[in-house]
């Protein structure tokens, strides 16, 4: 089935703190970048929504190793190191959704404290396509979500970067299981 007005594109994360010489880098992650502006023209093109969601730190994030995290300060919000990289292709028409706003509280799920879950529902949402950086962190959580909420949901791989093969691995195992399908960018239009 062709991409339509019920389908929705969730890219995650494509941010400078999570690209090479970043301050969390992601191996690869700008290389998903030509790719996903290609799911996005498609979305756009075929009326589906196109969704961009983004780490929005405030200093002194509880996640952050400083304050007892585990993670280095990161996608700080107005810094540099939160921009989404420079070549991302983010239409007028797009929305975006920031999360991890709270300094007390982690938000790996695009759908946690954003209010994506009511934006998806008031759309007629049916299927949603999820792409981006972490693939076993981040994606993996908002994939997990969509599918727990009800929807039909994809994680395109060759869109998406992990932090490390095993834990990739392991994840995209785990979201199998759950019944999110597995798939590359060249397949979803024979979906």
């Amino acid at each position: 089935m062709p991409i339509c007005k019920t389908d929705a594109l969730i890219v995650v994360d494509v941010q400078v703190d999570f690209c090479p010489g970043g301050n969390l880098a992601v191996p690869g992650g700008d290389e998903i970048v030509a790719i996903v502006n290609e799911l996005v023209e498609l979305f756009e093109k075929r009326g589906g929504l196109v969704i961009f969601s983004r780490d929005w730190h405030p200093q002194r994030h509880k996640s952050f190793r400083d304050e007892g995290g585990t993670w280095p300060p990161h996608c700080v919000q107005n810094t540099k190191g939160a921009e989404f990289h420079l070549d991302l292709l983010i239409p007028d028409s797009a929305i975006v959704v920031s999360k991890a706003t709270d300094v007390a509280r982690e938000a790996y799920s695009a759908f946690d404290g954003t209010g994506l879950s009511e934006t998806l529902k008031a759309a007629g949402t049916e299927r949603i396509f999820v792409c981006g950086l972490a693939t076993d962190f981040c994606v993996k959580s908002t994939a997990m979500d969509a599918r727990k909420l009800g929807y039909d949901t994809y994680v395109v791989l060759d869109a998406s970067r992990g932090i490390s093969e095993e834990s990739v691995r392991a994840s995209l195992e785990e979201m199998k299981e759950t019944g999110i399908k597995i798939v590359k960018s060249f397949e979803i239009e024979s979906l």
